[in-house]
């Protein structure tokens, strides 16, 4: 019987290229019954779903001004990976790292606080910082 054999799905995580960010928001009990009558209605799977849609289009209604701003402040956008190997490169030419990111900046592990500072400048993030406590902590005044 091996026309009814169903094929496995693969159960190898895949690397997160993305991540996401945990918010909180208050909403009035009448803007929050409504959602949830459109959600009971089927026209999203969940809150969730309603308010990442809502995001998404303020986000495209707002495209071209996003678009100018990131020109204008030369903005880096989407995720910047920072490693060690990069750190020392900088470090030993005498040179400091100014950071300008929408999205995320992920400071490798293997960073140290000292090496985090005596490489990186300022940073300007407009999303995440992905980096250890103590990396957090030693860059906490160059963050702009």
């Amino acid at each position: 019987m091996a026309g009814n054999r169903k094929s496995v799905p693969s159960r190898v995580p895949k690397e997160r290229t993305t991540e996401s960010e945990k918010i909180t928001i208050n909403l009035g009990p009448v803007d929050l019954g409504q959602i949830d009558l459109l959600v009971g209605e089927g026209f999203y799977s969940n809150r969730t779903d309603f308010i990442r849609t809502s995001i998404r289009n303020q986000l495209g209604v707002h495209v071209e001004p996003i678009r100018q701003t990131i020109a204008r402040k030369s903005l880096f956008l989407g995720l910047r990976n920072i490693d060690k190997q990069e750190l020392e490169g900088i470090r030993a030419s005498g040179r400091k790292l100014q950071l300008h990111v929408l999205g995320l900046i992920r400071i490798a592990a293997d960073v140290s606080p000292a090496l985090a500072r005596e490489a990186i400048e300022s940073l300007e993030i407009l999303g995440t910082l992905a980096a250890s406590e103590e990396v957090k902590a030693a860059l906490a005044d160059r963050i702009l």
